[in-house]
């Protein structure tokens, strides 16, 4: 286990490096503190999870990824950040789709946690269960950060357009939860036999005798 842990300790890093430099000059502070708050509140999560109950390499790497792409929307606001004009430009779009990139990694990274926890916890024994429940459990999430979305804006008024990020599309929250569903499909699709090897390796590590010593 000891040279796993020095390797999630690299993605680790770079979240923490990249959440210092975006909190250091961010375009709007507010915005900063709402975009890069799911990164504050899961990381210490994981770290004080770690012993008990390890994810798997694939998904810590998902994690970290999915905690950037929050990072990089938190820094200039969605509807500012670069690449995203460079896909708008590209494409010939109205609008910058950086948010859409955020919420397509809110469906594609937390379908294969909820995977993992119910398949490793036992909840369901069927794939094909645990897949139809994983995508229930991003389609509730996703519906509810759009709850959050809603009462920020009650809250804080015209203050709360940098965060919602509607650039003036009346069908946002549907297509944000539309693009959480493609990324939730997608991951099932593409990465569950990985995440299903993954998970074999991680439970044949806790078998080992050294890992229950090291327990």
């Amino acid at each position: 286990m000891e040279n796993r842990n020095k390797w999630l300790l690299i993605p680790g890093g770079v979240v923490l490096i990249a959440l210092a430099v975006s909190g250091a000059a961010p375009y709007d502070r507010l915005t900063w503190f709402m975009e890069v708050a799911p990164v504050m509140i899961v990381a210490p999560v994981l770290v004080f999870t770690y012993k008990r109950f390890p994810l798997t390499d694939l998904l810590y790497f998902l994690i970290a990824l999915h905690a950037l792409v929050l990072i990089m929307g938190g820094a200039y606001t969605y509807a500012r950040v670069p690449a995203g004009f460079w896909v708008q430009d590209l494409l010939g779009l109205g609008r910058n789709p950086y948010d859409k990139l955020g919420h397509f990694m809110q469906g594609f990274v937390p379908v294969l946690a909820a995977r993992e926890v119910l398949l490793r916890g036992r909840y369901v024994s069927g794939a094909r269960m645990a897949a139809f429940l994983s995508l229930c459990v991003v389609m509730a999430f996703s519906a509810f950060y759009e709850l959050i979305e809603w009462w920020v804006a009650l809250g804080l008024g015209q203050g709360a357009d940098e965060f919602l990020g509607t650039q003036g599309y009346q069908w946002d929250t549907q297509s944000d939860m539309f693009w959480a569903l493609i990324g939730g499909t997608l991951a099932l699709l593409g990465l569950s036999r990985v995440h299903d090897r993954r998970m074999a390796a991680l439970a044949d590590r806790a078998d080992r005798p050294e890992s229950r010593a090291g327990a």
